[in-house]
């Protein structure tokens, strides 16, 4: 738990992050915002926003690259240079890792994926766990399909491990998880919302949620993972993978990965 002197002190970094997200930002100098030493502000951003400080930058920066190729004309280099990047190969590459898309295919498309491909793990000879839980919404939030993965890091980025949609919150099931330690992130889309293109506009239509992190081991059995809906939050990580358009996507796993447990229906 945090104290609400930590908490200020972390928000008022990420206040600074957003105003110079084309900037080089230290370790150094987000310590001196918040006001602690270096080796103490760290263990304080993580606790308060689940991962390092670097990486929440990265993750704004990604943030701020996706709402700029939705919402203007900017070129692919440009939009580099604005979230602080000196390669636009660099950036190229961290977008395509994190987002699921290049920067040209995430414009054509609107932001949306049009299909998920699951990451695959291997195969293992012996039975691997299975998650389950509920995903369940807060009275002032309003319902909506939701999207459930299993992340290496408690940034939704890249390929998930495993997920589920579901057509509103209830229960899923995740099946045949791989021994490691993961994350299940949750993101959920107001009904008559999910064709519309992510943007700081669409905060009322979104919800968040996040449980872990849960390990596995060969022969583990899970507890129940209930995970309660939010708003998102300046303290929450961004969502940088593509979403799905929930009203009409499908989700496409590996051969031999099994990873994928429920389906939207529409």
């Amino acid at each position: 738990m945090t104290t609400p002197t930590v908490e200020h002190a972390v928000r008022r970094v990420i206040d600074d992050m957003h105003t110079n997200l084309g900037l080089e930002i230290t370790i150094d100098d987000m310590a001196r915002t918040a006001m602690f030493s270096k080796f103490h502000f760290t263990r304080i951003f993580r606790d308060a926003t689940g991962t390092s400080p670097g990486r929440f930058l990265s993750a704004l920066r990604l943030q701020e690259a996706k709402r700029l190729l939705i919402e203007t004309e900017f070129s692919v280099a440009d939009i580099s240079s604005q979230v602080g990047y000196s390669s636009v190969g660099t950036f190229s590459s961290r977008f395509k890792a994190c987002v699921g898309i290049s920067p040209s295919m995430f414009r054509e498309t609107g932001g949306f994926l049009p299909r998920l491909e699951t990451d695959s793990h291997g195969t293992s000879a012996s039975p691997r766990a299975t998650l389950r839980g509920r995903v369940q919404t807060a009275g002032e939030h309003a319902p909506g399909a939701c999207f459930v993965g299993l992340f290496p890091t408690p940034i939704p980025q890249g390929r998930p491990v495993r997920c589920a949609v579901l057509d509103g919150p209830g229960a899923f099931e995740l099946r045949d998880v791989p021994t490691g330690t993961w994350h299940v992130l949750v993101h959920s889309v107001s009904y008559g919302a999910e064709h519309l293109p992510p943007g700081p506009d669409r905060e009322d239509t979104i919800s968040v949620g996040r449980y872990g992190p849960v390990t596995v081991a060969d022969g583990t059995l899970l507890m129940p993972a209930d995970i309660t809906l939010h708003t998102p939050d300046a303290l929450d990580p961004p969502v940088l993978m593509a979403l799905l358009d929930l009203r009409t996507s499908a989700l496409e796993s590996r051969p031999r990965s099994g990873e994928v447990a429920g389906a939207l229906t529409s």
